[in-house]
């Protein structure tokens, strides 16, 4: 089913209740996500014949706690998953708006599933199958007449969270308004990106996702590549995600991967590269003993102590992990432009080089000939892969990059001389003269016969900025913006079109490090606000910032001059200062990682709106530092705040207890709501699920804040501290573990600084102290810490390598 051309009118759905149906691998990482979202979620699955009768679903649920990456954004999200079995608990489905099936992948199973639910379904309930492959018309056939259109096909990736995917289809009797309430609701509620999928077997990622790595494996073997070779070439070097191909496959299991295939060799029997969907005998192999992953511990790789090893598919065995791409190939692999590139591959002899013009040919001849089967567009095909798979671009924009025309002909030339893996024509659109697919009025449909733009449900206004393709027209801050003021770090803007009293503020250094002139430019940009705006974002593209500009730091330690450090401390925290008190509200809206300076700037802010995929923490432990741009005094003030709140106003310590091993530890947070649980942000802060709705929030939070009549809070004067009581606490933790080797002795020094910090210094537990102490006492702790060769050595071994030393 299409989605509509004109923008409709679109009745929000209100979820607060759903079921899950299956609490294997996949369904209780959908509970997890849904629990994520605040829905209250109800997990079925068998009820157990001996003792309790929910062990299946209890079991699942306590394995969510040890998954990585983490299904839930934080562990206290579990509480909104109740267990229940299909015996007992079938009547618990009466009040619950989704209903989404992810049990085995057997059409009688699911057949006598939605026979056993249909009658304890709402007349309301929207009822899905997450299903990877099997025809949704036909599941939607066992239905109840009255519960056909209201059911669909919805099909996450795994890790559900994590995976921004989700495949929407549709069966001829499913309700057009309801399927655009629900991608309504998936997009923003639940921060996935949806594609209108056909109701072909494996859909679009899949189908086309599979066949690649059929291919690479068909050509892996013709080429003589091993498969750590095989993972060294087709990574982040083409634009593919960084576990490539073997390491995909171990992370999605080799038996989900089979089945995959099984089901397009049972469904697709006229496909023309029919004969290439099956697995190789080795890995079938694989299989049968056992070796399946990740999830056994062995599969395409096994770790052996801390080494890597990888199969060798002609003896079975395992050797050492230590393949490798040519250097005559990665130099082909670094040339742009692309055409130039494409062409290098094709003319070498290498055999990883000609290996990845197969691949790339392959993968394209499946792509053009499929389109109008598979998907309404090419933006979907392209899309689809992007997000289901971690491709940096997806097929069809590779091809078009790499010059449309002359791949053609090359890939034409290859079918013809019995080098393709199939000798299908390729389509006649791909040769009708043009130079792509995606153009600025949409995307190539060959079912249309025409170029269709992006949907236009009123949701994707939220998306200011949204994620374009090449070849397509879609706005980008650069060119959308009005220039306020700007250096060589920061640009001050606004988008008149949207709200011309809010100013956006974005750096535009090196992973948005902050050094003196993303200082200099915040101040600005905030004195500039207050006199001429109404509110100030700080927005730009991920990460929110890495921290402070060490490379700065270093030169200041090399000449010795920390009186400059001691100044450049001191703007910093004058800017994070400004952040709280300006006349006009300051919003930060994080995605990524916000570490170090760039955690502190978002902490000063008046309110933050934060991605759901926030990583938060001050991490300065790492470096032989602590946090001086006004993090320490920012905790020491949340101490004392919720010691007041407390029933022992005066006691402290607990609450600086609550923070001290995460910073002593560099403790990041592996989720924007476990950042708020940390203390990185406030309760009441927003978290938006999908970051491309963050600067329309952010927006909108920072409108209200100012039409409420902000006003900037009073400075506290009278802070209760925990005192010299406090520090000989947490010593006493240090202490245990620098002697039990634990940690070194300068990581102990530094965390007693980061103690004293905390703390307040050494005064009398409970003594009351301003925020120009906490601000002097972290500044002064930081710059005798920096002034340490263990600390110095910390941070150019970090320059230099990019990794922590310990010392």
């Amino acid at each position: 089913m299409k989605r509509p051309s004109q923008e409709t009118q679109v009745t929000p759905l209100s979820i607060k209740k759903a079921a899950v149906l299956g609490a294997g691998v996949m369904g209780a990482q959908i509970a997890a996500h849904l629990a994520n979202a605040g829905v209250q979620v109800v997990l079925f699955d068998l009820a157990s014949q001996d003792g309790e009768r929910n062990r299946i679903v209890n079991t699942a649920l306590a394995g969510l706690k040890k998954l990585k990456p983490a299904p839930l954004a934080s562990p206290a999200r579990l509480s909104n998953i109740d267990a229940a079995n299909y015996d007992d608990d079938l009547a618990r489905l009466a009040d619950c708006e989704l209903v989404i099936e992810a049990i085995a992948e057997r059409m009688d199973w699911k057949h006598a599933l939605y026979d056993r639910i249909a009658p304890h379904l709402s007349p309301t309930a929207l009822l899905a199958s997450n299903t990877s492959g099997l025809s949704i018309a036909a599941l939607g056939e066992a239905l109840p007449a009255a519960l056909r259109p209201r059911f669909c096909g919805i099909h996450f990736f795994n890790p559900p969270r994590h995976m921004a995917l989700v495949e929407l289809i549709a069966t001829p009797a499913t309700d057009a308004a309801t399927l655009d309430g629900l991608e309504t609701w998936l997009t923003t509620r639940l921060g996935k990106d949806v594609i209108r999928a056909l109701d072909t077997p494996n859909f679009v990622a899949n189908r086309v996702g599979v066949f690649s790595l059929l291919s690479v494996m068909h050509h892996a073997a013709a080429f003589g590549l091993g498969l750590d070779t095989v993972d060294a070439l087709t990574g982040t070097r083409i634009g593919r995600a960084g576990s490539a191909t073997c390491r995909t496959l171990d992370m999605v299991g080799l038996d989900t991967f089979a089945h995959v295939v099984r089901t397009m060799q049972a469904t697709l029997g006229d496909d023309p590269w029919h004969r290439h969907f099956a697995v190789p005998h080795w890995l079938a192999a694989l299989i049968e003993r056992g070796a399946l992953g990740h999830k056994t511990q062995a599969g395409l790789y096994r770790k052996a102590g801390k080494t890597s090893e990888v199969l060798d598919p002609a003896t079975l065995d395992y050797r050492a992990a230590t393949g490798a791409m040519a250097d005559e190939v990665a130099e082909i692999l670094a040339i742009e432009p692309a055409a130039e590139r494409f062409a290098r591959l094709r003319q070498s002899r290498h055999p990883q080089a000609r290996f990845l013009w197969a691949i790339f040919r392959d993968l394209f001849h499946y792509c053009a000939v499929h389109l109008a089967s598979i998907a309404d567009n090419a933006r979907d095909v392209d899309l689809a892969l992007r997000r289901g798979f971690g491709w940096r671009e997806g097929p069809f924009e590779t091809w078009q990059s790499a010059g449309w025309q002359d791949i053609a002909e090359a890939v034409a030339a290859d079918i013809a001389a019995g080098e393709a893996m199939s000798d299908a024509p390729l389509p006649a659109w791909v040769r009708d003269g043009r130079n792509g697919v995606h153009t600025p009025a949409g995307s190539w449909s060959p079912r249309q016969g025409d170029h269709v733009p992006r949907p236009t449900l009123p949701v994707y206004r939220r998306q200011l900025f949204p994620d374009g393709l090449l070849g397509e027209a879609l706005p980008i801050p650069e060119t959308s913006g009005e220039t306020l003021f700007e250096n060589a770090a920061v640009g001050l803007w606004r988008l008149p079109q949207r709200d011309a009293g809010i100013g956006i503020l974005s750096f535009k250094t090196k992973q948005h490090a902050i050094g003196r002139e993303v200082i200099a430019g915040l101040r600005a940009a905030i004195a500039y606000a207050e006199q001429h705006l109404d509110a100030l974002v700080l927005w730009h593209a991920a990460p929110f910032a890495v921290g402070a500009d060490l490379q700065e730091l270093a030169a200041a330690c090399a000449a010795g001059d920390f009186e400059q450090v001691d100044t450049m401390v001191r703007d910093f925290q004058g800017a994070s200062l400004a952040l709280t008190y300006a006349r006009v509200p300051t919003v930060a809206a994080v995605q990524g990682m916000a570490l170090g300076g760039g955690c502190e700037l978002a902490m000063h802010a008046t309110a933050r709106v934060l991605a759901l995929e926030s990583y938060l923490g001050l991490v300065e432990a790492g470096v032989g530092l602590i946090p001086a741009g006004g993090g320490c005094k920012a905790l020491a003030l949340r101490a004392a705040r919720l010691a007041g709140q407390s029933a022992t106003p005066t006691e402290v310590l607990p609450f600086v207890q609550d923070v001290f091993m995460h910073l002593a530890t560099a403790k990041v947070s592996g989720s924007a709501q476990e950042a708020q649980a940390l203390g990185f942000a406030r309760e009441h802060d927003t978290v938006v699920f999908h970051a491309g709705e963050l600067l329309h929030v952010a927006l909108s939070q920072a409108r209200a804040l100012a039409e409420a009549g902000h006003a900037p809070p009073a400075r506290p004067r009278a802070i209760p501290v925990a005192g010299r009581n406090g520090i000989a606490a947490l010593e006493m933790t240090l202490v245990n573990m620098r002697d039990g080797a634990m940690i070194s002795a300068h990581d102990c020094r530094v965390a007693r600084a980061l103690a004293v910090a905390l703390c307040g210094g050494e005064v009398d537990a409970g003594s009351r102290v301003d925020e120009a102490w906490l601000l002097g006492l972290e500044r002064r702790l930081f710059v005798e810490l920096l002034k340490t060769p263990e600390t110095q050595a910390r941070i150019r071994h970090l320059l230099d390598t990019g990794k922590p030393l310990r010392n």
